[in-house]
């Protein structure tokens, strides 16, 4: 079993990156569990065709703590198992916290089972709090792609994020498997990131083309596979997972300094 965590800036594509990359290995027929680790319980919206997940935490509110697997996992798309951690009440808490508790009740209700062959992580925002670090932290996952784009701060996220997995390479063996360009159309958008990728230690495992075909998917609540799958970008993620799939390059990253960083961007005309 393959454990993935996925992380990047906030609002550059996570979840929807994430959800079509598991339609595509879910048509290779790899068995997959997608874990939601975001207060909002979008991750898995588009498998499911809309937001109908019981996220564990609500589940535990109004339940305890006597809970069946049954009641926080849904199977939608591909037969892709779906779990939302959620978040605690508004104003109330740390969402963070939600991640431990909803990994430690997945592990306790055996929802992780022999037939898997993935399981995904998607992670809200940058590293910031321990927390969100938890799959990284614990070593819960031993792969992280990085989902960027050609502009500033997707990437300063990216090598923010860097940092956190090279604090943890030793204690929780997680490595990191590559930067998932997600394009925003930028000018020189792919020799950037890949100039950063090669900088970091790592590579550019795929350039997502920017399609408006992605938005209108999301409008009627599918990946792209499932609404059209005929279309070039649907085949854009099939070939995002087979990239992954078959993805032997896992690394320790080395995080740019600041000035670095800086460098690059002015170098291809960023900044």
């Amino acid at each position: 079993m393959r454990q993935v965590a996925i992380y990047g800036k906030g609002g550059i594509g996570k979840s929807t990156t994430t959800q079509n990359l598991n339609a595509g290995l879910g048509e290779m027929g790899k068995k997959i569990m997608i874990v939601g680790c975001d207060p909002k319980a979008d991750s898995t919206r588009l498998i499911l065709g809309g937001l109908a997940q019981e996220t564990v935490l609500d589940t535990l509110r109004e339940e305890g703590e006597d809970i069946d697997l049954e009641q926080v996992m849904r199977e939608g798309f591909q037969s892709i198992r779906c779990v939302e951690s959620g978040g605690p009440e508004p104003g109330v808490g740390c969402a963070g916290r939600g991640i431990i508790t909803s990994i430690n009740l997945l592990e306790r209700l055996g929802a992780y089972t022999e037939d898997l062959d993935y399981v995904f992580y998607d992670v809200l925002g940058d590293v910031v709090c321990g927390g969100f670090a938890m799959p990284i932290r614990e070593g819960k996952a031993q792969e992280i792609y990085i989902v960027c784009s050609g502009e500033m701060m997707a990437l300063y996220a990216a090598n923010n994020i860097s940092k956190g997995i090279r604090k943890y390479a030793n204690t929780g063996g997680v490595r990191l498997g590559g930067l998932i360009c997600n394009s925003r159309n930028v000018d020189g958008e792919a020799d950037l990131v890949s100039s950063v990728a090669k900088e970091l230690g790592t590579q550019m495992i795929y350039f997502v083309p920017r399609d408006n075909m992605v938005q209108r998917a999301e409008i009627h609540k599918q990946t792209v596979i499932q609404y059209d799958p005929d279309s070039s970008q649907a085949g854009e993620y099939r070939n995002l997972a087979q990239k992954i799939d078959g993805n032997d390059m896992f690394v320790v990253p080395k995080p740019l300094t600041q000035d670095r960083l800086e460098t690059l961007l002015m170098e291809h005309g960023l900044i």
